[in-house]
């Protein structure tokens, strides 16, 4: 890009005086910018016309003029960055900020928030890290799952903690409870404007079953036909209640089968890049259309751990606004996360029932969560697994030693670094040297020493209907089948199907209830402590309202306009 080559041309010859005014000659600023002397002058009489400085040269060869700079060169990157956005090109504005990740940062900050470009409201959002891949079958940050809940549509989703229908606009069961009907919408349409075929959703679906996660989440499903152009039919090996719900997962969101960028979700992703992400709303969403035109995410990565990576940091309390707006923001929505970080321990002969028991009371004596050296009202101690099922009170069993070392594997968020270190010494005034072994990943998938590990830390987020969430934790995650016995693992496995087969919702809660109480009570599991989620805006951004991803719906947000017609 030619203006960015200017720029950086001016910024060599600034930072030679820091912008100084100073008495130079034509060849030493062809030295100090790597061109011809004749180059040089060109870039004088452009430079001046655009008033970035003033040069007054002396006549005579050799002789030096005086050269005063008008402008910084970050004065014009931010002009330069103002005019691509203002016409609609942020990747173009991109090129022009070539900077260090704190300059970045400092530079992108006045265009954060809510924004009106060409007569069309934008809101961005300054992100810390890279986002992976919004590929539904494979996602494991609580930012890539939002955003595929919006790109992409499922035969039904989650709204406010509720199941409604999506691709579908209902269903039914036959009486025996092994066949569902789901009848889709008409005229249903992917982001291309190209109409969605049934077949299509069929065969997407059939990827889905037999992927890893699918084939656990689905496992009920015998076969996925259509009943009629508009009609999908699910006959089911046993029957499952959670089936509507299991299709609103994250992992039973469709994408074209040829295209799996294209989705049916309110937006459509049009840029994907490691500093940039960009997504639109489009005419062709069959339900309420967002207010909000655009949601650009800016990634600004920050200093981080080089131990833990730059994934390590867990943005809970999001800062949506401009640098000068900072002042301004306002907490617009909080909560505590129903989602946690837990404590596993893993049932073998290496570590007793008793000896587990004593672990998980030596760590809720301690109060070991109040003096993690944390960002104060970051974290709270839990108390229950959800509301109302609450923590056992193990026994002490003082008379029975811990084994002389134990193994901890544990996973991000960095929260967990620092629980690691402070178990470590709880542990060792107990004569047990505990090791430490981090795992830089958000989930246990495809990590092969898990098997080996006495005790496990990692992270167990909870969006829509929780306690369907915890279901499907029992049925996907690698943690039960490594801390189970074979055994007991089967017959968890067993009381799952079971319960699935209740017909009211309010049972299945009780009987899910239940198996998650015997596992804490059999000091197999317990929740060390939640997230205090909380997102903050500027006055001039509406409609945000945290949900239960600790993130806010963007089809609600939006910005009045710059100038309101009385």
């Amino acid at each position: 890009m030619r203006q960015l080559n200017r720029l950086n041309q001016f910024a060599r010859l600034w930072q030679h005086s820091r912008g100084a005014a100073q008495q130079t000659s034509v060849a030493e600023m062809a030295e100090r910018c790597f061109c011809s002397e004749r180059h040089v002058r060109t870039l004088l009489r452009q430079w001046q016309q655009s008033q970035w400085l003033d040069w007054q040269a002396q006549s005579g060869r050799g002789k030096r003029g005086t050269l005063r700079f008008l402008q910084t060169p970050e004065q014009l990157r931010s002009a330069l960055l103002q005019q691509q956005l203002d016409g609609g090109h942020p990747q173009q504005a991109l090129q022009l900020v070539q900077l260090a990740p704190e300059q970045l940062a400092h530079l992108l900050q006045p265009f954060m928030g809510g924004q009106w470009q060409n007569n069309a409201p934008t809101l961005r959002i300054p992100y810390y890290r890279p986002l992976d891949d919004i590929q539904p079958l494979s996602l494991d940050g609580r930012a890539e799952q939002h955003l595929a809940r919006h790109i992409f549509a499922g035969l039904t989703r989650f709204a406010d903690d509720r199941l409604v229908a999506d691709l579908a606009h209902h269903w039914v069961r036959s009486d025996n409870q092994r066949e569902w009907y789901f009848f889709l919408r008409p005229q249903l349409h992917w982001h291309s404007g190209e109409a969605i075929d049934a077949r299509q959703l069929q065969q997407q679906l059939q990827r889905v079953l037999q992927s890893e996660d699918g084939s656990k989440l689905l496992v009920s499903v015998k076969s996925i036909t259509l009943a009629h152009a508009l009609c999908l039919r699910f006959e089911l090996h046993c029957p499952d209640n959670w089936l509507p719900h299991r299709l609103a997962s994250v992992s039973c969101l469709l994408p074209h089968p040829q295209d799996e960028t294209l989705g049916a979700g309110p937006y459509r992703l049009s840029h994907f890049s490691p500093t940039l992400v960009r997504i639109e709303s489009h005419g062709w969403y069959h339900l309420q259309h967002p207010l909000m035109q655009t949601i650009e995410y800016w990634i600004t990565p920050q200093l981080f751990d080089s131990q833990l990576g730059t994934s390590c940091r867990h943005p809970v309390q999001i800062a949506i606004g401009a640098q000068h707006e900072l002042s301004l923001l306002r907490p617009v929505s909080n909560s505590i996360s129903l989602g946690f970080c837990y404590l596993a321990i893993q049932q073998s002969a290496r570590l007793s029932a008793a000896q587990a028991a004593k672990l998980m009371h030596l760590i809720q004596q301690a109060e070991i969560v109040a003096q993690l050296p944390l960002e104060e009202g970051l974290i709270t101690p839990g108390r229950e697994m959800l509301p109302g099922w609450s923590l056992p009170c193990w026994p002490e069993n003082r008379h029975i030693a811990l084994p002389a070392e134990l193994q901890l594997h544990y996973h991000l968020p960095v929260e967990l670094d620092a629980m690691a270190h402070k178990l470590q010494e709880l542990l060792a005034a107990h004569q047990c040297q505990l090791q430490l072994h981090f795992h830089p990943g958000k989930s246990w998938k495809n990590y092969p020493h898990l098997a080996s590990a006495d005790l496990i830390m990692g992270d167990r987020l909870i969006g829509d209907t929780p306690e369907f969430t915890l279901e499907s934790w029992l049925r996907l995650d690698p943690l039960w089948p490594a801390i189970l016995p074979a055994e007991r693992y089967r017959q968890l496995m067993t009381n799952l199907s079971e319960i699935q087969t209740l017909e009211q919702e309010p049972a299945r809660f009780d009987g899910l209830q239940h198996t998650f109480q015997q596992l804490m009570s059999d000091a197999v599991i317990m929740p060390l402590f939640n997230y205090r989620y909380q997102v903050s805006a500027p006055p001039g951004v509406e409609g945000i309202h945290l949900n239960s991803w600790g993130w806010f719906d963007f089809t609600r947000a939006w910005v009045p306009p710059p100038v309101m017609i009385e």
